[in-house]
């Protein structure tokens, strides 16, 4: 299992001072919209001048018509970034273009696939997709695997399940961490550290535990202790 911390602080200055403080750990950065809307391709280099083992997720959740996420994932490969995702509810023909697209690369990053996002709970995402959240996020997760992906963004409660239908191999990485049951926030489906580990997950995603800690480098620190 590996640690991705969010850099989703109100300021470009804000993030990289944090990425200075935990400089010294071997773990993946994420930067979602907020972070690469404001501050750009800029920002990706200043992390990697900071340390340039640092490994980039660029958590955009490509969702367009095929041929659009096709082109939006090939600039992604000139960013110099080490996994990013796309929505799998853009449709398996979306998934595979975007595969057929990459697969013309020696090297390119990690491809996962958003199934349901940790800020549904079981009623509301049922209003929309008209299916348990647990239902779907497996079909979601067996058309991703069928395009070539290597994963799929989800909750800890869909992970072991999705390993079940999939592949063992086949990555799964959760948001919403509450490494040592931090409050939940704005997430519904948030899990601890020993579930997730019981959940087969490979990648956790922990911002606020983080980031508002006075002492960040030691709550990565005994995160990566945990795990």
């Amino acid at each position: 299992m590996e640690l991705c911390v969010a850099l989703d602080l109100p300021t470009k200055e804000e993030n990289l001072e944090l990425v200075k403080k935990i400089k010294e750990y071997d773990v993946w950065l994420k930067v979602g919209f907020r972070s690469y809307i404001r501050d750009g391709a800029e920002f990706l280099k200043d992390i990697k001048k900071i340390n340039p083992d640092f490994k980039i997720f660029l958590d955009l959740k490509l969702y367009d018509i095929p041929n659009t996420m096709a082109d939006a994932a090939e600039s992604i490969m000139g960013l110099d970034i080490d996994m990013f995702n796309i929505h799998a509810s853009a449709g398996v023909k979306a998934m595979k273009t975007v595969m057929q697209r990459l697969s013309i690369y020696e090297k390119r990053p990690i491809v996962l696939a958003v199934t349901a996002l940790t800020s549904f709970n079981e009623e509301d995402f049922t209003k929309v997709y008209e299916k348990s959240i647990v239902e779907k996020a497996n079909q979601f997760a067996k058309d991703a695997y069928e395009s070539g992906l290597d994963g799929v963004v989800c909750s800890a409660y869909e992970s072991e399940s999705i390993k079940n239908s999939t592949s063992k191999n086949f990555m799964t990485l959760t948001p919403g961490i509450r490494p040592f049951g931090e409050d939940a926030g704005d997430q519904e489906r948030v899990a601890d550290i020993a579930y997730v580990q019981s959940a087969l997950v490979d990648f956790i995603v922990v911002g606020r535990p983080i980031y508002k800690s006075e002492n960040p480098a030691e709550v990565v620190k005994k995160i990566l202790e945990k795990i």
